[in-house]
């Protein structure tokens, strides 16, 4: 049998288990095994052995549980709480103003976390009832927590662009720093949205009443204090690292340590919020163990079929395609996958395959890294299947429906497609702060 039907096979087999419901981990790693056994024999008993040691060799993989637990403590000490009480009180008197000041949570979860559904549940459970009693539209605040959590995996810390590091080689704190302008960019894009259509229909967005903004300045600066904190947290952990004092794993490691710091000193580092952070920290960095582990078998079984000069043969020789018309198609596909599976799963299925093959074509895989991540938000927001909008549902309270889910994210996933048409066009905008920092 031909090594190009062989792979074809693989990537078949492996989408029809992750369609009838299978783990992530399992679908890719069982495929993976079965593979190298039926190819090389017992010899091929050597691959997942081969990169289970290469997780282990990866010391930036110590981050993963640092930024967990950070995110974890911030959330569940309720100090996220207090963002959301900051942007209500300095951002409520302006139509939208509440709206707006959701999407600055956003950004400092996603600081805090950086992972999409933790912003998608702080906003769901602190922001979405605010915004609704208030006589915000509901389909306005649908899309507006929806778009934001999209930042989590974009702006650092972000566990995804862990993920691809690890999976493509590449530093992370590249990646990181490729992430920062094209992140900050799309929120105030988003917020820019947001308020031009509330100036133009104020009944989407009322602002607060009179009595509601009396509120003292020291009351307001007190809250400003205590809301910035995370944004305190973050710095704290990110400075010493862009200065080279500290190493990605040093810095991980001060991140969770400031944040522990910060719940003990406002009194709410409870016997629960510790135990119920340290529980989600080691399911969710199992979790991602796994799935890495996973990859890493079913890339080497790629490898080793040649299956990526295969496909590059296919469409710039046989097809006659350009390297943009591939980097296209390949984001396209993002979008089908995206109506199915997660942001992570995505990134496994397909690394093996795109990551050598966008670096066969010439492109920058810090650059594509980002470009990965903006994609796989729109897909994961794009109906029918969207995982958000899924997500989202089971969130919503009841007078929230299936519809109105789907009709909130339309305008929100045409920003986040200029954004990403932005980026193709301008690489530099990606790319600017990474090489700023590292002297390219």
């Amino acid at each position: 049998m031909p090594y190009e039907l062989i792979a074809i096979l693989m990537f078949s087999s492996m989408m029809l288990m992750l369609m009838t419901g299978q783990r992530v981990f399992g679908a890719i790693g069982g495929i993976a095994a079965l593979a190298a056994l039926a190819l090389w024999g017992t010899g091929g008993s050597t691959i997942p052995f081969a990169a289970a040691m290469k997780v282990m060799k990866w010391y930036p993989m110590l981050t993963l549980p640092m930024f967990i637990f950070m995110g974890y403590i911030l959330s569940e000490s309720k100090i996220a709480e207090d963002l959301y009480r900051m942007f209500h009180v300095w951002m409520g008197p302006i139509n939208g103003g509440l709206a707006i000041g959701t999407i600055g949570l956003m950004v400092l979860v996603s600081a805090m976390n950086g992972l999409s559904v933790a912003g998608m549940a702080i906003g769901a459970t602190i922001a979405l009832p605010e915004l609704l009693r208030r006589g915000y539209d509901k389909r306005m605040v649908t899309g507006v927590i929806q778009a934001g959590s999209s930042l989590g995996i974009l702006v650092p810390p972000s566990v995804v662009l862990v993920l691809y590091a690890m999976i493509a080689r590449q530093p992370v704190g590249q990646l990181w720093l490729a992430g920062v302008v094209p992140g900050l960019m799309m929120a105030a894009m988003f917020i820019v949205y947001i308020y031009i259509r509330c100036k133009v229909q104020p009944e989407l967005g009322p602002a607060l009443k009179e009595e509601e903004r009396s509120v003292t300045k020291a009351e307001k600066y007190r809250l400003l204090l205590a809301g910035l904190l995370p944004l305190g947290i973050f710095f704290t952990m990110m400075i010493p690292f862009l200065k080279g004092w500290t190493s990605l794993v040093e810095s991980s490691a001060i991140g969770a340590l400031a944040a522990m710091a910060a719940a003990i000193l406002k009194g709410r580092m409870t016997r629960e919020v510790f135990e119920v952070s340290v529980r989600n920290t080691l399911a969710i960095s199992c979790m991602f163990m796994w799935i890495v582990l996973a990859a890493l078998g079913f890339g080497a079984v790629f490898d080793g079929l040649g299956a990526v000069k295969a496909i590059d043969n296919l469409f710039t020789e046989q097809l006659g395609l350009s390297p943009w018309t591939i980097l296209i198609l390949m984001q396209l596909s993002f979008l089908l996958m995206g109506t199915f599976l997660d942001d992570t799963a995505m990134l496994v299925i397909v690394a093996p395959l795109y990551v050598p093959l966008v670096k066969v074509l010439g492109f920058d895989l810090v650059w594509y890294g980002v470009l990965y991540t903006i994609t796989t938000q729109i897909a994961y927001m794009t109906p029918p299947f969207g995982y958000n909008l899924f997500l989202m549902r089971a969130m919503a309270p009841k007078e929230i429906g299936l519809r109105d889910i789907y009709s909130s994210i339309i305008p929100f996933v045409m920003v986040m497609v200029v954004a990403l048409a932005l980026l193709m066009m301008f690489p530099n905008i990606a790319m600017w702060l990474p090489d700023l920092v590292y002297g390219k």
